[in-house]
């Protein structure tokens, strides 16, 4: 693979190949790539609601939040958030400084490495008042 950037783990690999910008201060990386026998969950999108439902008004903790029951998801099928090839984010009135918030966030939740593809949808609203960040996922499971 020459002139690629790209991370192995167990299950799959990602790619930023050269020639495509360095995507990773926004959150995400390009290609995801399974190996031989790995399993994959798909995990609707999770929203920045808590156990018991309630919503903050802060994007960022949104964000957070939805990541934690990303995790949480995740686990539930035998993975974590390294585990994560695709993602997909719905924005409500996405900007700039939201791109950053996201960027910020990912890096804490996911660590150092290179980060899962995803796609980011900006929308008018989501399903719940107050509801201002959604987050689905594809994860892929060690076939171990």
């Amino acid at each position: 693979m020459a002139n690629a950037k790209a991370q192995q783990t167990r299950a799959f690999e990602f790619i930023n190949p050269a020639g495509l910008y360095d995507p990773s201060a926004n959150g995400y990386s390009h290609i995801a790539r399974l190996g031989m026998g790995a399993r994959i969950a798909f995990i609707a999108g999770q929203g920045g609601e808590t156990p018991d439902g309630s919503l903050s008004p802060d994007f960022r903790l949104q964000v957070r939040q939805a990541l934690d029951n990303l995790a949480v998801a995740a686990a539930a099928v035998g993975a974590n958030l390294q585990g994560v090839v695709k993602q997909t984010m719905l924005v409500v009135d996405h900007d700039e400084k939201k791109l950053h918030i996201l960027g910020e966030e990912f890096a804490r939740a996911y660590g150092p490495g290179m980060m899962p593809t995803a796609t980011l949808i900006p929308v008018p609203r989501l399903a719940l008042d107050g509801m201002l960040f959604e987050v689905e996922a594809i994860v892929a499971i060690s076939a171990e």
